[in-house]
């Protein structure tokens, strides 16, 4: 029996930053409910192709959850209609028969369009380099045990950095907010003894770079947490604020 599903995708075409952009609409028929979201995206640059028409540029890399390159806003959700999953994890069985699906790149003043559905997010890059590093020389490779630490703060450094940096809270939140991806670096190395030494510089330059670079303020919608695919906190923006108050009072 033949359980394909054919679908019409409503997509936004942009040349780049200064272009107005516009959605276009495809029809894919055939489409396996096994394949995945980026492989019915490659069937249809394959089919526009083969018709001698511009594909539609879209940004992956590791295809696994891992990278967070997939970075899609789908039926007005980041990732799409499924919990703590990238792009590349959503399946088309996820869909129905005959559907429309509305495809767009994650909308943020700190992410101009670079085409399509591809954004510069560079600007997360900018943010941990403002961030700097931990000064404190451990020599060579330590033993896993040589700097005792509270399992409780072990737990929750190692939550925060799973944060994949992909954009997705970004993309979730009504103000383009980074704080969840923010306050997700900054935590997880005000935890560890490690990061204490530069936490209170580190607070504010990573906080004022992503004013900088023209992310919005957050609300506390929450709209972050539920979007990200890592299930990172909004716990740790409560932590970022900590950090960043009290840095000022030092001042």
């Amino acid at each position: 029996m033949d359980n394909n599903i054919s679908l019409d995708l409503k997509i936004w075409r942009q040349n780049d930053a200064k272009d107005k952009g516009r959605f276009e609409t495809y029809h894919l028929d055939t489409v396996s409910p096994d394949s995945s979201f980026l492989e019915m995206m490659d069937i249809l640059n394959e089919q526009l192709i083969n018709e001698d028409k511009e594909p539609v540029a879209f940004d992956h890399d590791c295809r696994e959850g891992i990278c967070g390159m997939c970075s899609l806003y789908i039926n007005g959700r980041p990732h799409g209609p499924d919990d703590d999953i990238t792009t590349c994890q959503l399946h088309m069985r996820r869909f129905k028969d005959g559907e429309t699906i509305t495809i767009e790149p994650w909308r943020s003043a700190g992410f101009p369009v670079i085409k399509d559905l591809i954004v510069n997010r560079n600007g997360f890059d900018e943010i941990i380099a403002a961030g700097g590093y931990t000064s404190v020389s451990t020599g060579g490779v330590p033993d896993a045990n040589a700097i005792p630490i509270p399992k409780h703060d072990a737990d929750e450094a190692m939550d925060a950095a799973s944060c994949i940096g992909c954009g997705a809270c970004v993309a979730a939140c009504k103000n383009g907010s980074a704080m969840l991806f923010v306050s997700a670096k900054v935590s997880h190395l005000a935890l560890l003894p490690q990061g204490k030494v530069e936490a209170a510089r580190r607070a504010k330059a990573m906080v004022s770079k992503m004013d900088e670079l023209g992310f919005g303020n957050c609300t506390n919608t929450g709209a972050c947490e539920v979007e990200c695919p890592k299930g990172i906190s909004i716990a740790n923006i409560a932590r970022l604020n900590r950090e960043y108050l009290s840095a000022k009072l030092k001042d």
